[in-house]
């Protein structure tokens, strides 16, 4: 993986968290979604795919429990500080949906999925 692919991937990911944490908190955060439960899969998908994300980068067994780890420790986080707001909710059910998409997506980056990346950067350096 070249370097400069890397900080931009990396870059992106950054953006991506810093967006999670925006919708997370700020008081009226869009609702694409409108059916019983929406936001469940609404969580676990942002969650789930930014694992994903992030797993095109780390590689290593090691690395990818470590980022599973941090993520959902991250979902957690922000569920208390939701708490915190005034106006969000805390809740534990957001916290399990959380950690679901980023336990799934773990298991699809050990599928060619978690190749992604490296697939499309061959193809970029070949031209």
């Amino acid at each position: 993986m070249t370097q400069h692919f890397r900080y931009i991937w990396l870059a992106l990911g950054c953006l991506w968290v810093a967006a999670i944490f925006y919708l997370s908190l700020t008081p009226s955060p869009p609702e694409p979604l409108h059916f019983n439960h929406a936001d469940k899969l609404e969580h676990a998908l942002g969650y789930g795919s930014l694992m994903l994300w992030f797993c095109q980068i780390y590689q290593r067994q090691a690395q990818r429990i470590t980022l599973a780890v941090l993520l959902i420790g991250m979902g957690i986080a922000v569920e208390f500080l939701q708490g915190m707001t005034g106006y969000r909710n805390f809740d534990y059910a957001d916290m399990l949906a959380n950690a679901t998409g980023v336990l799934l997506s773990w298991a699809l980056a050990q599928t060619p999925l978690g190749r992604m990346y490296s697939l499309l950067e061959t193809k970029l350096n070949s031209h």
